[in-house]
């Protein structure tokens, strides 16, 4: 089962390649790794998406809390956090598909940010699922080349991680 993890951390020099390391050194695989800096910018957040039970998440987290420039760590609740994920994606630009994919991207509510006559570059944001979904429909349009954030992620309401 996916779940995300947020972990705020000391914004120093080598302290995501020590998250990121502990998490491999324990055969655990990452699917998506998103660093920002947050409202203070002494400390980031990085936000970790993986596959995984319940014993699995407890493992990572309490592996996460042993490393010193870790502050906090929470697994988020999917029934309670808002997640996002940004997609920009280059299409090729025929006169065959040009209408289909102008049209899938206002379906997506997304936006060509850049057309040429070779391609058209679409920004897609939203939950991961929509993401994929789009993806589908472009594959056979001819996608030429794409880049994905991975999941940001905040809970909702006044809670603070």
């Amino acid at each position: 089962m996916r779940k995300v993890i947020a972990v705020y951390v000391e914004n120093k020099y080598g302290v995501l390649t020590r998250v990121s390391g502990l998490i491999m050194r324990r055969g655990f695989n990452i699917d998506s790794l998103t660093v920002g800096e947050t409202e203070d910018p002494n400390y980031s957040r990085i936000t970790i998406t993986m596959d995984g039970d319940e014993y699995l998440m407890h493992q990572v987290i309490n592996q996460l809390y042993k490393l010193h420039n870790v502050k906090k760590v929470k697994q988020l609740d999917n029934s309670n956090s808002v997640e996002r994920e940004l997609m920009l994606v280059k299409v090729k630009n025929t006169k065959e598909n040009r209408a289909e994919v102008i049209s899938a991207t206002e379906i997506f509510r997304a936006k060509v940010i850049d057309y040429t006559p070779e391609a058209l570059t679409v920004e897609v944001t939203g939950p991961t699922a929509k993401i994929n979904a789009f993806i589908d429909v472009m594959k056979p349009l001819g996608i030429v080349e794409m880049c994905r954030t991975g999941v940001v992620a905040l809970e909702r309401g006044d809670s603070i991680l």
